[in-house]
């Protein structure tokens, strides 16, 4: 755990919070959300957002570095980072505060989608990944456009390395998918990370973040494409021609059934990247 904090570097830090405790980068639901502290580099503009009941073991952390590093970062709380850069924006400083997560931009599609809407971008910023924001998602699949092909779909993403939204609608009109923290391929062996989740709009929306029961983010051949497992079932589970698919409960992600019916026909797909 040093090692991570001892980098200096606020992507690696991140990816440390997401891995261990996904939780404290959702923005949902604000009857469950804690005070925010921030995670600061001294006289630089880089900030990371903690709940308050990290701050204790995260503090204890920064005051025994293992690397002088570390020294760099502080811990304040949010309020009181507003009024450091208010008084330094009076000084005539140019400062910028850090973006508070309850004011995030709804994502900006660099393409049109036959799936989703303002309604549906506005739900899911409120799950996406704090470092995808700010950059256009582009379309790398739609069964519309590329047919339903499976293979397709992972020698269009053969040259990404960049997180993944997949988004369904199937013949109930039912819009659902999930984000993966990687991209989709054919692999003997699990990926992902705990950024992964399912959701639903079925009519409301739904996230399920992961459990930390297992670490079944994603699976993929040739034959089909799986997320979420170690049950009875997958999260999600798609065939080669990306036409059946199914979702039923699993441990990876605690979730509903995503469609309406366990076993479902797909109408559309499609799969949405980030690129800087």
């Amino acid at each position: 755990m040093g090692v991570a904090y001892s980098v200096g570097e606020v992507d690696h830090l991140y990816t440390f919070f997401v891995q261990w405790s996904p939780e404290i980068y959702t923005k949902g639901n604000k009857k469950h959300r804690q005070p925010r502290y921030l995670i600061r580099e001294k006289h630089q503009k880089r900030y990371l957002v903690v709940e308050k009941n990290k701050v204790a073991v995260i503090n204890k952390l920064l005051s025994n570095p293992v690397n002088s590093t570390v020294k760099n970062w502080e811990i304040i709380t949010v309020k009181d980072s507003k009024r450091r850069l208010s008084l330094c924006s009076s000084e005539g400083s140019e400062a910028e505060e850090p973006e508070d997560q309850e004011e995030v931009d709804l994502p900006v599609l660099g393409d049109h989608s036959q799936l989703l809407d303002e309604h549906h971008l506005k739900r899911l910023s409120t799950q996406i990944p704090a470092r995808t924001q700010g950059y256009k998602w582009q379309l790398v699949y739609s069964t519309a456009i590329h047919g339903s092909s499976l293979k397709t779909l992972y020698r269009n993403m053969a040259d990404l390395d960049s997180p993944v939204l997949l988004v369904i609608k199937d013949m109930h009109k039912k819009v659902f998918g999930a984000f993966s923290s990687e991209p989709f391929r054919a692999s003997k062996y699990c990926y992902g990370t705990g950024e992964t989740f399912l959701f639903s709009f079925n009519p409301d929306f739904q996230a399920y973040r992961w459990s930390g029961e297992n670490s079944y983010f994603v699976s993929g051949n040739l034959e089909s494409l799986a997320i979420g497992g170690g049950g009875g079932g997958f999260g999600l589970w798609l065939d080669a021609d990306l036409y059946h698919g199914s979702s039923f409960s699993c441990p990876t992600f605690h979730n509903e059934s995503l469609s309406s019916q366990e076993d479902f026909i797909v109408q559309d797909l499609e799969v949405w990247t980030v690129r800087n």
